[in-house]
């Protein structure tokens, strides 16, 4: 593999980008460690995807599929993706950087750097790595961390040590930064509509406003080939489709049930639901695979409390039946979706915003979620609310976890501005979207090649690449 030159398009300033409460700093450590940092979580958080998109709607009628086959059947609005101009590199590059500066975060003040993702370019060299050279300027070398990958999980094992590290006798009182991203590339087909593109980075640290909850995690690990990438010729998976759908299943209802348990004993409440919980947030391949997880919520609740007056409709024809027959009785399911469609639309819903509108990020996708919810829900809403993530990766991959929000979130959702951002993209029609599709099937791995894609299709402040 050879090194790719990445140069980035120019950033257009804007005075109102500016962190409101001051640049946020790395906490000073003395030799006294008595005291451990309190509220380890997320202190800023900034979302990366492509200029360009395709609609669903038109993709369908482009394809030949059935009206509503991917804008109801999968729950998809718009896809991203990306030309030959960007790869897993840039895209890194892109969110990092405009996640420190839209913050005011100094380099020197980072100490950890965890990447997930399973886009790979280079079979030893790591996005980490590629990431360091924002970190030359500043002579900061001296940053913890490195590379994760399992399918969509890898974002979140690097969140997770990077929280560990922090929590640890190792920390040195600078900040972490995680990044999680993917490039979501499927062969010509029926896969091909669950793509996307994009990246999350989020910065870690002490007395953040959205904190970590302990003791609640829950987590869900099997050997198994549902999604897969052998072939390190082709940016193309091997997916079994079937399986993939009742593995992500079967780990969220074992999350579900560990993950509401340790809840019940922390709280000492009886019978703990999915009322302890006020917002959702699941891994999303496709929005409609996480209204089956929130239906898969009330099938383990109505088991564990059958005499809930919430399932009144199902519990005469599901009492005995259990919940893994539902991976394949489709009516059964059908009954539940109906019975937590208000659970649905008043905690999971607003969570999809991103999902809907870029598809599959992998690694980002449960994170682009937390930022679609932290864009549009008010701080003053979120305050003291618990936020529950399930995250899924194929292989398999899987935890359930918290967090609390604790402080004013007004900052992150302002330098976030999903919507807004989303709604400036450039949809390209299906006809051409399919020849970008070809180009980089044709040049992937390509030596000394010049990338051809238009710098017209690059957001402002976008790493691109110039040669490889």
């Amino acid at each position: 593999m050879t090194a790719a030159a990445l140069h980035h398009t120019t950033t257009t300033s804007n005075s109102s980008s500016g962190y409101t409460n001051g640049t946020i700093a790395a906490v000073p450590v003395t030799g006294d460690r008595s005291e451990r940092p309190a509220n380890v979580g997320i202190l800023a958080m900034d979302i990366y995807f492509p200029k360009t998109c395709v609609d669903q709607a038109e993709l369908e009628k482009h394809d030949g599929a059935s009206t509503g086959k991917y804008t109801i059947g999968l729950g998809q609005t718009k896809m991203a993706f990306v030309d030959d101009r960007e790869d897993i590199h840039s895209i890194c590059l892109t969110v990092v950087s405009s996640l420190m500066e839209k913050y005011g975060v100094a380099y020197t003040d980072i100490g950890r750097l965890e990447v997930g993702t399973e886009t790979i370019v280079d079979k030893s060299k790591s996005v980490k790595s590629v990431l360091m050279q924002l970190f030359a300027e500043s002579g900061n070398y001296e940053v913890e961390g490195i590379d994760t990958t399992n399918a969509c999980y890898g974002g979140t094992n690097a969140l997770f040590n990077a929280i560990n590290w922090i929590e640890s006798s190792s920390w040195d009182g600078r900040l972490a930064l995680v990044v999680a991203g993917d490039l979501a590339i499927y062969s010509s087909g029926s896969a091909r509509p669950t793509g996307g593109a994009g990246a999350v980075a989020m910065l870690i640290g002490p007395n953040a406003p959205v904190t970590i909850e302990h003791g609640v995690r829950h987590t869900h690990m099997e050997h198994l080939y549902d999604f897969y990438k052998p072939d390190l010729s082709s940016e193309f998976p091997v997916v079994d489709g079937a399986l993939s759908v009742a593995s992500y299943l079967k780990s969220f209802d074992t999350c579900y049930e560990g993950y509401i348990k340790k809840l019940e004993r922390k709280l000492a409440v009886p019978h703990a639901n999915i009322d302890e919980v006020d917002y959702f947030v699941g891994h999303s391949p496709f929005t409609k695979q996480v209204q089956k997880a929130v239906a898969h919520i009330s099938m383990i609740d109505f088991k564990r409390d059958p005499t809930n007056e919430r399932y009144d409709a199902v519990r005469q024809a599901y009492l005995d039946v259990p919940v893994a027959q539902s991976y394949t009785d489709k009516v059964m399911e059908r009954a539940f979706v109906a019975v937590s469609k208000e659970i649905y639309r008043t905690k999971a819903e607003t969570a999809l915003y991103a999902a809907k509108q870029i598809g599959n990020m992998y690694c980002g996708s449960v994170y682009g979620g937390l930022a679609s919810l932290l864009s549009q829900v008010s701080s003053a809403d979120l305050l003291g609310k618990r936020i529950t993530l399930f995250s899924y990766g194929s292989g398999s991959a899987a935890s359930m976890f918290s967090f609390v929000v604790v402080g004013d979130t007004s900052t992150i959702a302002r330098h976030l501005s999903i919507v807004e951002r989303l709604a400036s993209r450039v949809d390209v029609p299906p006809v051409d979207y399919e020849k970008v599709m070809e180009l980089r099937e044709k040049t992937h791995q390509l030596r000394s090649y010049t990338p051809v894609g238009s710098l017209d299709n690059l957001f402002p402040g976008t790493f691109y690449l110039e040669h490889v």
